[in-house]
């Protein structure tokens, strides 16, 4: 009787840690419901794109994640710390670029950076490089020292990604990074994101309006409405299991294919409805969009 073999070691690579998890994160203001249960893994290193309507949640859930808002109901964890508990370990971890304009028009372009670098809590000896690298980073070597208010557009979005990279960060935020931009800005802020990512590797959890960036440059997508995550994949998984469902239904040809705006349309609807956001909402994206363009 020969003896039984021994098991065979699992040659399976394992799962890319998570940089952030939300677990049946909740959030409200009074009555409305902003956040309602979102469940949301974001793996190390990879491109996601949270989108959805105006008033979907989405930029509740970031200031959550960033430590902006409390965690009332629910988990949030970045990189394994909680927010609530750790604020200052998770905000070493993340540089935010937010839909409102964070950059000052009486400072130079190096100033903006250096006083965030401060903010981050850059050691005074690594300051002046780490600056200089940012600055370097998003191409405003040559503009670092000229007023931001003599920027256009374009350069200030990139200005305030060189202010969320100053502290070397795991994770970036960027909440509507190129509202209000001309396409060949967009795509000059999205060339420097990839450039960075590539040289470090850090994780981008991205929300944006435009479905062209998300299907182009997001690993995954997550769509929400109304508080939750109804729709979770790759562009290409989401929009061919849309075109199945269109074709079951008789609504497409056997060739054709949706686009990624097809399935944002098919998740939230209209998005026209009491969920979508209030005036604050559209005046704050107004107001940035005027003064980015």
């Amino acid at each position: 009787m020969t003896p039984d073999a021994p098991d065979a070691p699992d040659t399976a690579a394992p799962s890319a840690p998570a940089a952030v998890t939300c677990t049946g994160l909740r959030y409200a203001f009074g009555e409305t419901v902003a956040v309602d249960g979102l469940d949301l893994d974001v793996t190390e290193g990879e491109v996601f794109g949270l989108l959805g309507p105006n008033g979907a949640g989405k930029t509740t859930a970031i200031r959550c994640v960033t430590t902006l808002l409390p965690v009332p109901a629910g988990m949030v964890r970045v990189f394994g710390h909680d927010p609530s508990k750790e604020r200052m370990p998770v905000r070493r971890l993340l540089g935010y670029v937010p839909q409102q304009l964070s950059a000052d028009a009486g400072l130079t372009g190096r100033e903006n950076v250096t006083l965030f670098a401060r903010v981050f809590d850059v050691s005074r000896r690594e300051r002046a490089e780490r600056v200089a690298q940012a600055l370097e980073a998003v191409d405003l070597t040559e503009s670092a020292d000229r007023l931001a208010k003599t920027y256009s557009g374009g350069m200030i979005r990139r200005l305030e990604l060189a202010q969320a990279l100053v502290s070397a960060p795991r994770l970036l935020i960027l909440d509507e990074p190129t509202i209000g931009l001309d396409p060949i800005a967009r795509t000059s802020v999205w060339e420097h994101i990839n450039a960075v990512r590539a040289a470090t590797g850090m994780t981008v959890l991205v929300t944006t309006h435009y479905m062209d960036e998300a299907d182009q440059y997001c690993d995954r997508v997550a769509l929400m409405h109304r508080g939750r995550v109804r729709a979770l994949g790759t562009s290409a998984e989401l929009r061919a299991g849309l075109g199945e469902r269109w074709r079951a239904e008789g609504k497409a040809a056997t060739d054709e294919l949706p686009t990624l705006e097809d399935v944002f349309r098919d998740i939230a609807g209209s998005g026209l409805d009491d969920q979508s956001g209030d005036f604050r909402d559209v005046r704050s994206t107004r107001r940035t969009a005027t003064r980015v363009g």
